[in-house]
């Protein structure tokens, strides 16, 4: 938790990690979905200073539903070039075709 959090925040926050918990999630998963909750929440309102994801999205999500940042920092990962002149469907069929061809590559080896 944040000390610049509100106190509606924080109520957010235990009520998300109880709703996790019940769930069936452990505690630290349940406090990390809590906390990235809420934090996101802040930041889609403009509460915070950081307003664009520092992460690549999450692994289990497609591609499609990932926002340009995202994908960006994604591509940079998988070291991408010209990424940063892409636009979001560009960055897709680049990353689907990195992950596609060094797949391949570990096959045939």
């Amino acid at each position: 938790m944040s000390t610049s959090w509100t106190p509606k925040d924080e109520r957010q926050y235990a009520h998300i990690k109880q709703s996790e918990r019940d769930r069936g999630r452990t505690t630290h998963q349940a406090k990390t979905i809590a906390a990235r909750t809420v934090n996101s929440q802040r930041r889609a309102e403009g509460r915070t200073p950081n307003r664009r994801s520092q992460g690549t999205g999450n692994p289990h999500t497609r591609l499609e539903q990932r926002t340009v940042v995202e994908l960006r920092n994604r591509a940079s990962q998988l070291a991408i070039k010209g990424r940063s002149r892409m636009n979001k469907q560009a960055l897709i069929n680049a990353i689907r075709e990195h992950t596609s061809s060094s797949t391949a590559a570990g096959r045939s080896r």
